[in-house]
């Protein structure tokens, strides 16, 4: 399988009383595939996939598809503290016949590399799917490091890894190193650095709201090769990184993104709060200079 262009892991509108709100997240896939990017991950950190149960994210998956209906790929996320429980969701994604999952390191309990590559080859021979890896060393307190690739690889399933490290020697070694596995961007301020490097993917949860203006850096620098035109882009997208990556409220800034754009994103489910109304101003100034300095350069001005 190949990952080209803008992944959405599109979030979870929960009610007041912390209830999906499923008809809700249909309009939130439904606005990505008119947008234009070109998959959706079921259950990736932005969707809280951590706090809800197995029933909530198999029949989110199951909405996604539907509303999808095969004009996007669907990467369906396995991730849990509970390793039996990534293999329940693998399973559940092969019988629905999700194009993709996405496999992270089991977090809080610090297995070693070989032990990591041991789990992700047990829940690759679960779904039997193309498979996207998912290092995130700050969630998950390990990284998939050298060992742990050199091992799944024996799997030619696994063929995609989401980098969110933000360690930029990563994407150098990936790169390098492992010319064979696609890699994807995942963290967002790094973006033009991924696709300068020949990176085709990069999974954005800001696209949630902003679909069409990450498209455009992807346009810009994988499709075009104008990266010129890609530096004027991310530029003006830098600002809303800083909120997002360093912000310290990243699912509550997604949703609040959401929320402006017109459509229902609702609370986040315990621990996490909602933005306070000075955080709210914050981002509401910065969505609106980037949507309309970007305009302005899609326009050539």
């Amino acid at each position: 399988m190949r990952f080209e262009g803008i992944y959405t892991p599109v979030i979870t509108p929960f009610r007041e009383d912390f209830s999906i709100d499923f008809a809700a997240y249909a309009v939130a896939v439904d606005y990505l595939v008119e947008a234009g990017v070109h998959g959706i991950i079921v259950g990736g950190t932005t969707g809280e996939y951590y706090v809800e149960s197995h029933e909530e994210r198999v029949q989110l998956l199951e909405i996604a598809q539907q509303r999808c209906a095969g004009r996007l790929p669907v990467i369906f996320g396995t991730g849990s503290i509970d390793p039996d429980e990534s293999i329940r969701l693998a399973k559940a994604a092969a019988e629905r016949k999700a194009d993709a999952i996405l496999v992270a390191t089991p977090p809080y309990s610090l297995p070693t590399e070989h032990e990591v590559a041991q789990h992700i080859l047990a829940v690759d021979r679960a779904a039997n799917l193309p498979v996207m890896l998912y290092n995130y060393p700050a969630r998950m307190g390990v990284t998939m490091g050298e060992a742990c690739l050199d091992e799944v690889l024996s799997s030619p399933n696994i063929c995609s890894i989401k980098e969110s490290s933000g360690d930029i020697n990563r994407l150098h070694l990936l790169m390098q190193k492992y010319p064979n596995l696609q890699t994807s961007c995942g963290m967002d301020d790094q973006a033009l650095e991924y696709f300068a490097w020949g990176a085709k993917s990069w999974v954005c949860a800001g696209s949630n709201f902003l679909a069409e203006e990450h498209v455009a850096l992807y346009q810009a620098c994988v499709v075009e090769g104008n990266f010129d035109k890609g530096r004027l882009i991310m530029a003006a997208m830098m600002p809303l990184m800083s909120v997002l990556e360093q912000g310290g409220k990243f699912i509550q800034s997604v949703k609040y993104g959401v929320t402006l754009a017109g459509r229902f994103a609702g609370v986040t489910r315990k621990p996490l709060l909602g933005l306070d109304e000075a955080e709210k101003r914050q981002l509401e100034a910065v969505i609106g200079t980037l949507k309309a300095t970007i305009a302005k350069i899609q326009k050539g001005e």
